[in-house]
């Protein structure tokens, strides 16, 4: 039976993209913020086609990687995480990698006509971008899928999104960009903790597994409560406005992930199956109340 058009959706793993999309979406409020007096100074058709690239380089990565880890029997009947579109028969693995390259050639074109029209600065961060997409999954099979998120999802999204929407780089936003970036390597670290016996069992090495469950619980929580110290630190220099505290809001929803998250066990990943889910959900709502308290600092 041949793929059905949700499959193809699936396959890319839509509910992981607030990791991409929502830094880019607070970098261009952050831009609107710091702009508000000359909002015409901002290009805000530009800055929506960052938040599509980013969106589409992230489906990219995702299909690439799937790929590699049904090849590498990372990815198994019996294991957790992935779309599940190849370990399930859905699509033959040379159509997800070339759905991934294809994907990952329009983001690379968005990313051209992006140079083109701002800054050559662009250059660094989407090649960095480029490289990182493609060969994240060797990254990951190497303990440094991690950092390799915060560098990428966290730090540059946010610094790329802010040069095109101004064409001004602005290392504010790796303050800023940190923040979301904590949470979105907790995503990762989640999937990761629940998959250590796997992941062992296929021969390959995570941040995870280097450092056992106790410490990857508490490398949870410090990223998970760094993100805020960082908010707070931007508010106390004047980075950002004191409306965006509000993204103590969802400061409860973390300590319901932590308390979960510490019940890791290796022998019962399902104790913690959907913490990279849950994860990703905290990542969505704190990075719409901070853009959304950007756009209204803008405003007052």
């Amino acid at each position: 039976m041949s793929p059905k058009t949700k499959d193809w959706i699936i396959a890319t793993r839509p509910w992981a993209f607030p990791a991409s999309t929502m830094p880019a979406l607070i970098a261009v409020s952050y831009a609107f913020y710091m702009h508000s007096k000359m909002p015409m100074d901002v290009n805000w058709w530009y800055g929506v086609l960052a938040i599509l690239g980013a969106a589409i380089f992230q489906a990219s990565g995702n299909l690439i990687s799937d790929y590699f880890d049904y090849k590498h029997k990372v990815d198994r009947a019996e294991t957790f995480g992935s779309s599940r579109m190849l370990v399930d028969g859905v699509f033959k693995p040379n159509t997800i990698l070339y759905y991934g390259l294809t994907l990952l050639v329009i983001g690379s074109i968005i990313g051209l006509y992006l140079l083109l029209n701002t800054s050559v600065s662009l250059l660094w961060i989407g090649a960095i971008g480029v490289l990182g997409t493609y060969f994240y999954y060797k990254l990951k099979f190497n303990a440094l899928g991690d950092i390799t998120i915060l560098i990428i999802y966290g730090l540059l999204i946010s610094l790329g999104t802010y040069l095109v929407a101004t064409n001004m780089l602005n290392w504010k936003l790796l303050l800023i960009g940190a923040a979301p970036g904590f949470l979105i390597v907790n995503i990762l670290h989640a999937n990761n903790l629940r998959d250590i016996k796997h992941d062992g069992e296929a021969n390959i090495k995570t941040q995870a597994m280097l450092l056992g469950v106790k410490n990857s619980v508490s490398q949870y929580i410090i990223l998970g409560i760094g993100a805020y110290i960082i908010i707070v630190m931007a508010v106390v220099f004047g980075i950002l406005h004191p409306l965006c505290l509000v993204v103590f809001l969802t400061f409860p929803v973390l300590m319901k992930n932590i308390k979960q998250i510490s019940q890791a066990d290796v022998n019962k990943p399902e104790l913690i199956r959907d913490m990279d889910a849950q994860s990703a959900q905290l990542v969505m709502m704190f990075s719409l109340l901070l853009a959304v308290a950007n756009f209204i600092a803008g405003i007052i």
